[in-house]
């Protein structure tokens, strides 16, 4: 049996939640339509059921949204229409009976020698599913390698294990419009956290305080703390591609490149800028120009129908032609969603030449145009989100793509 709440507001809590239809962040129709979709995805390749590891699809599908994920977290979704059991931890519990559309939670509790696998074994014994054969979600921050080996050695011989890690990341790469209603918020706190950001950008100053800029515009205008954490890199750590750990102090001249995601209800909106304290020389301008003329070509070749792989090919065309083919990255971007720590990115697809995947409107797609000229030790970078509409696509940020000069 599930679990049941306890307390003096026990009952209200769940008068409330059945009251409101589900989840704030969501009509329970909308997830309702959501797990159908993915039983029907199970059904046409032949699974009897889904365990859910993945805290991405635990949110989708049923509004589940905790960080538990980063301990043994499953859970099951029938093919056949029965009903979603959660198996998880007591420190979760509460959130999931109040924000999910969740009935049916049971709880592991440790102890010495205790393996949660084993009680999803009995879960699954319970839902007839001895001998079936069942997709589990393998490619996600949701199972360790550890708690994989704990769940082969619990069902070996007892049921087939296959990979499932597509079926819902599938169906979560295109957005309804109720999703992007908050993407076009994490838009709205990209650009405000920008602003506030290149206006902390002076010399003296730590290029910490330039993360906490942003972060504060984010979480005082009703965002979240991002999964990831802003990249802030100056000097000669602004041709790096990922944050490292120390503050510097800010010169003149100096260079600063900004990267972040902005999270709105788990949604993210990326942005990227390279910022200039002091006049920049003209090999700094040739490479802007250049960059900027990048994502102008890479945002026109995001065109429903159309291989994402070609936005790659505008990118590496575009910058191969002005000299910086050894400069250039090998991708340059990749889907946006709901995600949880440790990345905003949320992949596959990545965008990188060669891939095929065809671009569909509602997909929400970071271009990056990224210049680290390790020659001449300047870095130029441009960055923006957009949407995949019917007939193009439409960027998400309102700011321009000039040099921006402190």
């Amino acid at each position: 049996m599930p679990d049941t709440p306890r307390g003096p507001d026990a009952g209200s809590v769940f008068e409330r939640r059945h009251r409101e239809g589900g989840p704030m962040y969501f009509p329970r129709a909308e997830f309702e339509d959501r797990v159908a979709r993915a039983r029907a995805a199970l059904r046409v390749e032949g699974f009897d059921a889904l365990l859910i590891f993945a805290p991405e699809s635990h949110y989708y599908l049923t509004g589940l949204d905790t960080t538990g994920f980063v301990y043994f977290q499953c859970a099951v979704l029938p093919a056949d229409g029965g009903e979603i059991t959660l198996l998880t931890r007591r420190p979760d519990q509460l959130q999931a009976q109040e924000r999910s559309i969740l009935d049916d939670i049971r709880i592991w509790y440790d102890a010495p020698g205790v393996d949660p696998a084993h009680e999803l074994r009995a879960i699954l014994q319970e839902k007839g599913l001895k001998g079936a054969r069942l997709a589990v979600e393998l490619d996600n921050y949701g199972l360790t390698g550890a708690n994989h080996r704990r769940l082969v050695a619990a069902l070996d011989g007892w049921c087939t294990l296959e990979d499932g890690s597509h079926l819902v990341r599938r169906l979560r790469v295109v957005k309804s419009p109720a999703e992007l209603a908050h993407v076009r918020k994490a838009a709205e706190l990209a650009d405000t956290a920008l602003e506030a950001m290149l206006g902390a950008v002076r010399p003296g100053e730590l290029d910490s305080v330039i993360s906490a800029a942003g972060l504060s515009a984010m979480l005082c205008g009703g965002g979240d703390v991002p999964p990831g954490s802003p990249l802030v890199n100056s000097g000669p750590r602004a041709l790096y591609g990922r944050g490292v750990a120390g503050p510097r102090y800010l010169t003149s001249p100096d260079q600063v490149t900004i990267e972040f995601a902005a999270t709105y209800l788990r949604y993210n909106v990326c942005i990227m800028r390279t910022a200039f304290i002091g006049a920049p020389g003209p090999d700094v301008a040739a490479m802007h120009a250049a960059t900027r003329e990048a994502i102008a070509a890479m945002t026109e070749a995001a065109r429903p129908g159309e291989p994402l792989g070609r936005i790659d090919e505008a990118h590496r065309r575009v910058f191969d032609a002005a000299g910086h083919r050894t400069h250039r990255f090998g991708a340059c971007g990749y889907s946006l969603g709901a995600t949880f720590r440790p990345s905003w990115m949320d992949v596959p697809p990545m965008l990188f030449a060669g891939n095929d995947m065809p671009a569909q409107p509602g997909m929400v797609l970071f271009l990056h145009a990224i210049c680290p000229n390790t020659d001449a030790g300047i870095a130029t970078s441009i960055g923006h989100t957009i949407l995949v509409t019917e007939d193009g696509a439409e960027p998400l940020s309102r700011l321009d793509h000039d040099m921006v000069v402190v």
